[in-house]
């Protein structure tokens, strides 16, 4: 597992990646500024994220780079994951999005990504996030992460269909909690 430095100025510990891209490192770092429009074009390229202005990216990556990360073959973003502590309970770390670019896809890069800022980021107990329900791939990923941690995953209620204004699906809520015992 990647631990990285808790400063976007701090150099991280590389990590090789499996097999089929042994020569690479995939580094896990806290976004910059300058790292926004490349979390941008990531979530564009995924095909099935839903995709935000290129502005948010730029205020995620500068506003809330302590609670997100980047992850990088080289000097490339290969995939990010965004969220924030909520407001009302900063125990509760809100996962926006993860997204992998398809060079670095099957190597738990999105799982790595979401270690990092739980284990980085003080006094984190759960997870909560939105997943639709046909998102297969997203929803084994909190799995895991709920299975790896010791964790319990439930689904509760979250946006559903007619909050959204443009025929969005629902999304409901996934938790993870008990992430504080590892």
């Amino acid at each position: 597992m990647n631990r990285t430095e808790s400063s976007a100025s701090d150099h991280p510990t590389p990590d090789r990646t499996p097999a089929g891209h042994d020569s690479a490192h995939l580094t896990i770092r806290p976004p910059t500024l300058a790292d926004g429009g490349e979390m941008w074009r990531v979530a564009r390229d995924s095909g099935s994220l839903d995709l935000n202005s290129s502005y948010s990216y730029l205020l995620l990556a500068d506003h809330f780079s302590d609670t997100c990360r980047i992850a990088l073959l080289g000097d490339d973003v290969v995939g990010f994951v965004t969220g924030y502590l909520l407001p009302r309970d900063p125990s509760r770390y809100f996962l926006w999005q993860v997204a992998v670019d398809e060079r670095a896809r099957g190597h738990r890069v999105a799982g790595r990504l979401v270690d990092s800022v739980l284990d980085e980021v003080p006094g984190v107990e759960s997870l909560a996030t939105t997943v639709t329900a046909d998102n297969a791939s997203s929803r084994r990923v909190f799995q895991r992460l709920a299975d790896d941690r010791g964790a319990t995953l439930t689904e509760r209620s979250g946006f559903e269909a007619h909050h959204f204004p443009d025929g969005h699906e629902a999304e409901p809520l996934l938790v993870i909690d008990g992430l504080g015992r590892r």
